[in-house]
């Protein structure tokens, strides 16, 4: 076994590593961003739903992806037993493991919409439904020498593949659901429900840079030339861009320096260079962060005005910087580094490019959206709604789901209900509330 196919599997190996660690980086990213009395419940179904989704990718999931079949989908390889793959340059199992990360991230970054209100059950059927009928199509498209690898669909790490198909089905379970109790008056303005844990939130946002590094850079699959130090760097120099970017433009629009609009900037400079890194010079990499950092705070705004609750902002960190992300090779990727498809249009390409990173977009989008907000909606009808009831939202999804709180000594709510005090958890923050006689499930 030669020394360049050690290589290469140790290097995919590590960058594995990295990109299932940033699990814990979207943990703590939704836990901090979301309320006390459902971060237990938070952190167990991360860890879950990444379970069902790790079976299902070696059952199905990598052949619907990469194997042999046609220009929509895959249909061999089914249930990998961890043979080599021919022409790889490195171990098939690694490979194996290193796609099967991704397909997890994306389906962590679809459930961001169903933050603090849907019910364990419909995690869990959609973790399964996702996996084999959203994910796989759209990276069989890209990556598995799909219809849209055919037309040179320019997608390195996944702004299209595993960010926005995850936030398009973000979004479709957002418009199901529903907003979360109080977030929005009846006059249509919205209220801030603030996270629990701004530490947990930045301390997330560091965990995810560097996963991040996994993510891109590991996608070279390959340490011949030692590529894969220019693809981090232009990772790096793209979500400091967007830090930057989006904590500017927070400080000039409120007159406050946000921070977790900052946090949402570096990550948005993370999104959008997933798709260029490998294809564009440095300088355009801050130019893609910068304006990845500024669009996510407009966007933001757009989605909360449209009256759609984004607890953990998926749709736009993911969704609007996966877009512009897509589309910034098609204006500045080189002569030099465009191994996929062609030169962007500020290097003399033209709109050829650009138009295929548009109808990239536009058909994954539809796609994702379309399908999952089908695979929602049978579930709504089947599973007796989607959303636990209000009585359970109020108590938080910790105890009406799990039976106990992930800060049990912190976490005390006395309900009333029909003149008789029920009371859960114990600890220094109280939470007491009068519950209807007859309380409605809210689907």
């Amino acid at each position: 076994m030669d020394t360049l196919f050690l290589m290469n599997s140790l290097w995919v190996m590590i960058a594995a590593v990295l990109v299932i660690l940033m699990l814990g980086g979207f943990i703590l990213l939704e836990t901090g961003s979301t309320r006390m009395k459902n971060a237990g419940h938070i952190a167990g179904k991360t860890i879950l739903t990444f379970g069902i989704s790790s079976l299902v990718f070696w059952a199905v999931g990598y052949g619907l992806v990469f194997g042999a079949g046609n220009s929509i989908i895959g249909f061999s390889d089914f249930f990998y037993s961890g043979y080599d793959i021919e022409g790889l340059g490195l171990s098939g199992s690694v490979f194996f493991l290193f796609q099967l990360a991704f397909a997890g991230i994306s389906l962590t970054i679809a459930f961001g919409g169903f933050a603090e209100r849907a019910k364990l059950s419909v995690y869990l059927v959609f973790a399964l439904l996702f996996s084999v009928l959203v994910y796989p199509f759209i990276a069989h498209w890209i990556w598995g020498g799909g219809w849209l690898a055919e037309h040179g669909k320019q997608d390195f790490a996944g702004s299209t593949v595993v960010h926005l198909t995850g936030a398009m089905a973000a979004l479709a379970a957002t418009i199901l659901l529903k907003p979360r109790m109080g977030k929005f008056n009846k006059d249509g303005s919205a209220n801030n429900i603030e996270g629990h844990n701004q530490v947990f939130t930045a301390l997330s946002v560091l965990l995810l840079w560097v996963g991040w590094f996994g993510f891109n850079a590991g996608s070279t699959v390959s340490v011949d030339g030692a590529f894969f130090g220019f693809v981090a760097l232009n990772t790096n120099l793209a979500a400091a861009a967007g830090t930057v970017a989006a904590m500017l433009i927070s400080w000039i629009v409120v007159g406050k320096a946000d921070v977790p609009m900052m946090l949402n900037g570096a990550l948005a400079g993370l999104v959008a260079i997933t798709a260029s890194c490998a294809f564009v010079d440095t300088w355009a990499a801050v130019v893609i962060g910068l304006i990845a950092g500024i669009l996510v705070f407009y966007s933001i705004r757009f989605f909360e005005s449209r009256k759609i609750d984004d607890p953990i902002f998926a749709l736009s960190v993911h969704g609007t910087a996966g877009v512009w992300g897509t589309l910034s090779t098609g204006f500045f990727a080189t002569p030099e580094l465009a191994s996929v498809g062609k030169p962007g249009l500020f290097y003399g390409g033209g709109f050829e490019q650009l138009g295929v990173q548009a109808m990239g977009v536009a058909a994954c989008a539809a796609f994702a959206f379309i399908v999952s907000y089908i695979i929602l909606a049978i579930m709504k009808g089947s599973m007796k709604g989607l959303r636990v009831t209000e009585e359970e939202e109020i108590i938080g999804l910790d105890m009406s789901e799990h039976g106990s709180y992930g800060y049990p000594e912190l976490v005390h709510t006395v309900l009333t209900k029909n003149g008789e005090t029920v009371t859960t958890g114990t600890g220094v923050n109280t939470q007491t509330v009068q519950l209807k006689s007859q309380q409605p499930s809210i689907n």
